[in-house]
C-alpha cells in the first residue's frame, strides 16, 4: 500500500520513499517510523508503541531515538522547529499531522478523528448486544470473540492498527460478546449456538443480508455455526487463530482438575493488573508481545469481564465442538494459523482447511495467538485478508 502525504509517497511494498517525485534514501528504522506514523495518521503514537514497533520492546537510548525521529522528520522535509508533518508531544511521542491518503481509492487513513458509532440490538434470547460501525466501503463484520471492549479495542495500540486496515476499506462492524464489553454483563445462555445468534442478531440491526465475516480464536466457530446454518448469508469467511474442537473435545489428557485449577486462578487474579496470573495468562495468549502491549491486553481483558464471566466463557470454549458444521459450510473460506499457536494448536487450522470445501490455508511464522502490529508476521496476515476479501463473491 502507498501513503501519500505533504509532498511524499511512502510504499510499504517497495519499502520506498519518494519526495516531490525523486527517491529518498532513509534507513530501515527510519523508514519503519514514517510507516507507523502514516499508519496511525491524525492520532498520538505514544514512546512506547514507538519503541515496541521498531525496536521490538529492546531498551534503546533517547539519542537513538531522537536521531531516528531527526532523520525521520529530513527525509519529508520537516524539523523540530517548524514540525509541520511531524509533531512531538512532549514526554508522550509522536503525531502525523498532515492528511494522509492511500492507494486504496485515495480516501484518508482512519484516524482517532474519524469517529466509530456504537449502538444496541437485542438478540434471540432478550440479550442486549453492543456494536460499532466505522470505516467506509462494502459491509465486513467481525465475529466476537474472548475478550474485547468496542471502546477500548478503538483505542489499543494493538487492535487499532487492525480496525484501521479492515476500516479502509469496509465498513466494518465489530461487536462485542455477551457478557463482555458494553454487551449485557448477564451471561445467560453460554454456547455456540447463541454465539451464533449474537451475530446475526448484529448482522441484522446493521441491515446485512449477505455479508463477509472475519473472525478470530473463539469468533471462529460462531461464524462456522452461522455459515452452516445460513448458507445465504455468509458470502466469504476469514478464520484466524480459530478452532472447531474445544480442548475437552480434542484433548485426551484434558480433566476437570485442569479446568478447576484455571478457573481458581481467574476467579482470584482476575481483577488485580498486578497480579502474576494476569500477566502470565496474557502472555499465553501473546508472548512475543512488549511491556506495553501486554499492559494494554490486560487492561482490556479486565474491562471486558469479570471474573465470573472470564472464567464460564472460559468453561464453555473448552467445551465448543463444531466439527460436524465444517463439512455444511458453503462460504469460501481463508483459513490463517500462527505456526506455534499455543492457545488453539496449529492441528485446528488445519482440520477446518481440510473439511471446508475449497477452503485456502496459510500458515504463519509467529508464536503469537493474538496477532500484534510489531509481530513480523503481522503484515502477511493483514494483507492475506483483504487480498480474499477484495476477491468478492
Amino acid at each position: 500500500m502507498k501513503y501519500s502525504f505533504a509532498d511524499c509517497v511512502l510504499d510499504a511494498e517497495s519499502y520506498s520513499l519518494a519526495r516531490n517525485g525523486q527517491p529518498v534514501a532513509v534507513e530501515p528504522q527510519v523508514f519503519d517510523l514514517l510507516l507507523l506514523l502514516a499508519r496511525n495518521a491524525g492520532r498520538l503514537v505514544t514512546k512506547d508503541q514507538i519503541i515496541a514497533e521498531i525496536w521490538n520492546g529492546r531498551i534503546v537510548s533517547e539519542a537513538t531515538i531522537s536521531a531516528r525521529v531527526n532523520a525521520a522528520r529530513k527525509a519529508v522535509g520537516d524539523t523540530g522547529k517548524e514540525q509541520k508533518v511531524i509533531r512531538t508531544v512532549t514526554r508522550r511521542g509522536l503525531e502525523m499531522i498532515v492528511p494522509v491518503t492511500t492507494d486504496a481509492e485515495e480516501r484518508p487513513v482512519p484516524s482517532s478523528k474519524a469517529p466509530q458509532t456504537v449502538r444496541f440490538t437485542r438478540s434471540s434470547d432478550g440479550t442486549r448486544i453492543a456494536y460499532a460501525a466505522s470505516g467506509s466501503g462494502p459491509p465486513l463484520l467481525r465475529a466476537g470473540h474472548f475478550l474485547t471492549h468496542l471502546e477500548k479495542d478503538w483505542r489499543s495500540p494493538v487492535w487499532r492498527p487492525y480496525i484501521e486496515a479492515l476500516g479502509a476499506r469496509h465498513t466494518l462492524i465489530r461487536y462485542d460478546q455477551r457478557g463482555t464489553g458494553l454487551s449485557d454483563d448477564r451471561l445467560g445462555d453460554i454456547s455456540v449456538e447463541s454465539y451464533a445468534s449474537d451475530l446475526l442478531a448484529v448482522a441484522d440491526a446493521a441491515g446485512l443480508e449477505r455479508f463477509p465475516i472475519v473472525a478470530s480464536s473463539q469468533g471462529a466457530p460462531a461464524a462456522i455455526r452461522a455459515a452452516a446454518t445460513h448458507p445465504d448469508r455468509i458470502s466469504r469467511m476469514v478464520l484466524y487463530g480459530g478452532f472447531a474442537q474445544g480442548r475437552a473435545h480434542r484433548d485426551p489428557d484434558f480433566g476437570e482438575a485442569e479446568t478447576d485449577a484455571l478457573l481458581t486462578m481467574i476467579r482470584s487474579g482476575w481483577g488485580n493488573p498486578k497480579s502474576a496470573f494476569m500477566t502470565a495468562f496474557t502472555t499465553l495468549f501473546c508472548p512475543g508481545a512488549s511491556r506495553a502491549e501486554l499492559d494494554n491486553l490486560v487492561e482490556i481483558q479486565l474491562a471486558s469481564a469479570s471474573p465470573e464471566n472470564a472464567a464460564r466463557i472460559r468453561v464453555e470454549i473448552d467445551h465448543i465442538d463444531v466439527s460436524n458444521d465444517l463439512e455444511k459450510v458453503r462460504a469460501p473460506t481463508l483459513v490463517i494459523h500462527a505456526s506455534n499457536d499455543s492457545v488453539h494448536p496449529v492441528s485446528q487450522g488445519r482440520l477446518i482447511a481440510a473439511a471446508i470445501e475449497d477452503a485456502e490455508f496459510l500458515q504463519v511464522e509467529s508464536d503469537n495467538h493474538i496477532y500484534l502490529p510489531s509481530d513480523p508476521a503481522w503484515k502477511t496476515i493483514v494483507d492475506a485478508q483483504l487480498e480474499f476479501l477484495n476477491r468478492g463473491d
